[in-house]
């Protein structure tokens, strides 16, 4: 029997080497025939060719990402998630040996085979809603940008507030950004469309987006906006899906996905906008307007209150767009009081934490600190995204505080009866000449920020200081290591890695590791890398290690962690290893505790992709039950550095 098997991760690293590793490890123990095609970040290796999908008996997919299955049609496809491949490599392959695998027919799928794809993941209406939003991210950033720079340099204040001349050249410059965020909502859609239903939704979700942008279709000025679009994308996906579903003749299927799927579920999303969705959802959206520019003394307080909720909940996000179209729409009916208070709320999250790491310094760590100041400053410009970082990496802290301080500032802009005449915010509009009662908008930002801050710093927690003594003792073995002449003669070098000993050592090998926590463990390796001379600067370093660790965990899981990064900071491509025998908590997917770690530092500007093909050598051979054992039970420095000589 002859099988294939693709694997895949979202990262493209480490996971999708171990499914791979193992599915062919597994495939030689059963006696089976098998190619594995990785889709890794390094690109896609070992290629199936036309003759052997002609020629598999079945093909495998352990993937968490999305796989191209058009090529496999009449072909039984078991479709898995990598981290089944890692862990159960023998029963996806018996299983294709039994022949329980359905065909595959030309982009259709089951629903039993979508929910068993997606059980392990998270919500899928989130999923899908995000995959929207990340891909309209650009527009906003592109058309908010864009406008900002015409208004700052070419607009003139005016009665009216900031103007920009009609035959000016900022004017050109508006109109471009103006451009850019008429593509949000359709953007949003189609992609909420593609989530759902692969290619073919793409076409039907950006035609739902577009009616629901442009009221004319249904006979409303205001159109549905936001919540119109993330509609018209969802019942796009899943009209597509349905449509995916239908049995057709063979002679049919190949021109389903361009022709059939996307004509008739552009129509039925299109026809149910116009006469059914539309004119209902912009009802109430214009309802809502009404309502809300009604709203005075007690209400307004409230409606201050949950504008600003609005905004700082997501940070730039839906519930943050919804808040901000309101103050938008309201700007366009004159009512300039409601962006004031939103002009406010957003800027308030990046400056109260940037503020936060200011005056807090002993519950942020020196990377945090550095991210602050970048987030003070985004604040200044009116970029709520600012706070992102901090809220993702503390979500159940830090969100409530920025809530707290943005809803604080809303309240005291309301009650200053702040106005807002440019669709931005920030101190940026009111330095423009945009806000009107400019003191109490700065009042209201500034004590915004002070509650940010204060919550932040009376919810968190000390980080761990590092030992002033060890601090020192690093320091003077940085000096040694500057005066040593083979530190300082030792040259900058292209390195050809053909196995794991081409770029570590004896001095980089720590079989006995004393950190108690992750980053003590990140900073004890670091000072190894620094000490052997193979860092510029150990604290660039580490900021790269940190801001790798936040997008998701090095921790591989079977005992095993991978810190890397990529920086300027790092001499020539190199492998720092250690042993922590006791464990330490690396938040690994499979909930074990990190005992082997290898931390692999790449310069920035190599050429290739380096560190990739070290994650892809260690990936493989770390797979290897007895060879981890050994690992972890070697005496000395010696016998670990002769274990890993097998790395290759």
């Amino acid at each position: 029997m002859k099988l294939l098997a693709i694997t895949s991760c979202p990262n493209g690293i480490a996971h999708t080497y171990m499914a791979a590793e193992n599915l062919q490890k597994a495939a030689d123990q059963l006696g089976v025939q098998m190619k594995v095609e990785t889709q890794g970040s390094i690109g896609v290796e070992n290629e199936f060719t036309d003759t052997d999908i002609r020629e598999a008996d079945g093909i495998i997919i352990a993937a968490d990402k999305a796989v191209n299955k058009d090529r496999f049609v009449g072909k039984k496809v078991l479709i898995a998630g990598v981290q089944d491949g890692i862990r159960k490599p023998e029963e996806l392959i018996k299983k294709v040996m039994s022949g329980d695998v359905p065909v595959y027919q030309a982009e259709l799928r089951s629903a039993e085979d979508i929910k068993k794809e997606r059980k392990d993941k998270q919500n899928p209406i989130y999923r899908h809603l995000m995959n929207g939003v990340s891909y309209m991210i650009p527009f906003i950033v592109i058309g908010g940008l864009l406008i900002a720079v015409a208004l700052t340099i070419g607009g003139e204040k005016t009665p009216g507030g900031l103007v920009i001349p009609d035959h000016s050249f900022w004017k050109t410059i508006e109109k471009l950004g103006s451009a850019s965020f008429t593509f949000m909502v359709p953007i949003l859609s189609g992609f909420i469309a593609v989530s759902i239903a692969d290619r073919p939704g793409l076409a039907p979700g950006m035609i739902g987006g577009y009616i629901a942008a442009n009221g004319s279709f249904y006979g409303s000025e205001a159109g549905a906006g936001f919540i119109g679009g993330i509609i018209a994308g969802f019942l796009a996906g899943y009209v597509a899906l349905g449509i995916k579903k239908v049995k057709v003749p063979k002679v049919v299927q190949p021109i389903m996905p361009i022709i059939i799927i996307p004509v008739f579920a552009s129509l039925i999303v299109g026809l149910a906008f116009v006469f059914i969705i539309g004119s209902p959802v912009a009802h109430i959206f214009e309802g809502l307007t009404h309502w809300l520019a009604s709203m005075q003394g007690t209400s307004s307080i409230l409606l201050a209150l949950i504008l600003g909720a609005m905004i700082s909940f997501d940070m730039g996000g839906p519930v943050n767009k919804v808040a901000f179209l309101f103050g938008s729409a309201m700007i366009a009916e004159g009512n300039y009081e409601i962006m004031g208070p939103i002009a406010a709320a957003i800027c308030i999250p990046p400056i109260g934490m940037g503020l936060a790491t200011f005056i807090g310094k002993r519950k942020f760590r020196d990377a945090e600190r550095e991210a602050g100041k970048a987030s003070f400053t985004m604040g200044l410009f009116g970029i709520t995204e600012g706070a992102i970082p901090f809220a993702a990496q503390d979500p159940l802290r830090v969100i409530p505080s920025i809530m707290a301080g943005s809803m604080t500032g809303s309240v005291i802009a309301m009650l200053g009866h702040v106005g807002d005449r440019v669709a931005h915010g920030g101190p940026i509009v009111a330095v423009l000449g945009a806000v009107d009662n400019v003191f109490m908008f700065f009042i209201a930002v500034i004590v915004g920020a002070i509650v940010t801050a204060m919550s932040v710093n009376l919810l968190k927690k000390d980080v761990s200081k590092i030992d002033v003594a060890q601090a020192a003792v690093a320091q003077e073995v940085a000096v040694m290591d500057v005066q040593a002449p083979q530190a300082v003669e030792e040259p900058e070098r292209n390195v050809e890695i053909k196995k794991l000993t081409d770029i570590t050592s004896l001095e980089l090998i720590d079989i006995e590791l004393k950190g108690e926590t992750r980053d003590d463990v990140i900073e004890e390796m670091i000072q190894k890398l620094d000490s052997a001379g193979k860092l510029h600067s150990a604290a660039a370093f580490k900021q790269a290690i940190l801001n790798r660790e936040r997008e998701s965990t090095t921790g591989i899981g079977m005992n095993i962690a991978i810190p890397h990064g990529k920086s300027n900071s790092v001499k020539q491509p190199t492998v720092a290893f250690g042993i922590k025998r006791e464990g330490v908590d690396w938040g690994s997917l499979d909930g074990t505790d990190a005992k082997l770690i290898f931390m692999i530092a790449v310069p920035k500007d190599s050429e290739g992709n380096e560190h990739l093909k070290i994650l892809q050598m260690l990936s493989r051979k770390l797979m290897d039950d007895d060879y981890r054992e050994k690992l972890l039970a070697v005496p000395s420095k010696e016998e670990a550095y002769k274990l890993l000589e097998a790395i290759e």
